[in-house]
């Protein structure tokens, strides 16, 4: 059965904040998806792909996992970073971007031998710079599971309180209605009663008043 081909690791590099970041990744894409960028940073001229013999260094030995430095440093990409210290120098101060790159030393021609020999333990370091890649992917695909659950629950409870307000905001009004309906059922009543009174005082007013005048006769 003939072997599967390993998928090559690249180190990527850019800027995000307030740090340089770089990540081991098979592809743009994947670099994109570790970085969490919601747009594509290679189209826009702030991301590239780095032959800079430390940081391609650094980035495979933690394949997928994304390395920083400060922004504008040479300092060493790690997994955790300090913030920048010349925050507040002035813009013109050149950057690690304008200064001076390191160039890798050239290399010494090899025998057929030993290219062989080589070429074997490369294959062997891309597969397990791969199979590492693959499983910090995997983890931070859980991660990103385990966020999104939290997401959702935190929005399942926040969905039934403002279901259990509302409800109990309806039944307040209803109570409400029915007990105004109430008093205003008792008040009609009452000025009805209040109505017949008045119609039955004044006509025994009328007949008593009638009564006192005839006595008076």
């Amino acid at each position: 059965m003939p072997k599967k081909p390993t998928r090559k690791l690249k180190t990527y590099q850019t800027s995000l904040g307030f740090y340089d970041q770089a990540v081991a990744a098979p592809s743009m894409k994947a670099a994109l998806e570790a970085w969490g960028a919601r747009s594509n940073l290679f189209h826009q001229g702030i991301a590239r792909e780095t032959d800079d013999p430390d940081i391609v260094a650094a980035t495979m030995a933690a394949p997928g996992v994304v390395l920083r430095r400060p922004v504008g440093s040479d300092g060493p990409f790690t997994e955790h970073s300090d913030l920048p210290t010349d925050l507040g120098e002035d813009e013109g101060k050149p950057t690690s971007r304008a200064r001076s790159k390191k160039r890798p030393a050239k290399r010494p021609v090899k025998s057929s031998a030993k290219r062989a020999a080589t070429s074997d333990v490369d294959d062997r370091q891309a597969r397990a710079a791969a199979a590492a890649f693959a499983k910090e992917e995997q983890r931070r695909e859980a991660a990103r599971r385990k966020e999104e659950a939290a997401r959702a629950r935190d929005r399942a409870r926040r969905e039934k309180a403002v279901a259990a307000a509302e409800a109990a905001l309806e039944k307040a009004r209803r109570d409400h209605e029915a007990r105004a309906g109430a008093i205003e059922a008792e008040r009609a009543a009452l000025e009805e009663r209040a109505a017949a009174e008045e119609a039955r005082w004044d006509k025994q007013r009328k007949t008593l008043a009638d009564a006192v005048r005839r006595a008076r006769e």
